[in-house]
């Protein structure tokens, strides 16, 4: 799957590293194959609920939750990004 981050202003970036869970209870019309390929089922699930509830998603319970945690939790790809988007923020205000 393909995250890639929303495009954001740079002036005054504050980055930090989260920690999310989303948990999702919902009725789907949908074909059956797709139900075998959990990545494009997530990207067909994500999608939909983005564009909400229609006559084919019904969305029954959805909860989310977001923390801050600690950068050195982060795996080094993470850190790396991290660095790289607080670079860019100084350096656009220089």
């Amino acid at each position: 799957m393909n995250s890639k981050a929303l495009p954001r202003q740079i002036n005054n970036l504050e980055v930090g590293v989260y920690e999310c869970e989303i948990h999702l209870k919902f009725r789907l019309i949908e074909e059956k194959s797709l139900l075998s390929d959990r990545e494009q089922l997530l990207q067909v699930l994500l999608d939909a609920l983005t564009e909400g509830s229609d006559d084919f998603l019904e969305t029954l319970q959805a909860s989310v939750k977001a923390q801050e945690i600690s950068e050195f939790k982060a795996s080094p790809q993470m850190r790396r990004q991290l660095m790289r988007l607080r670079n860019v923020a100084e350096n656009s205000q220089t």
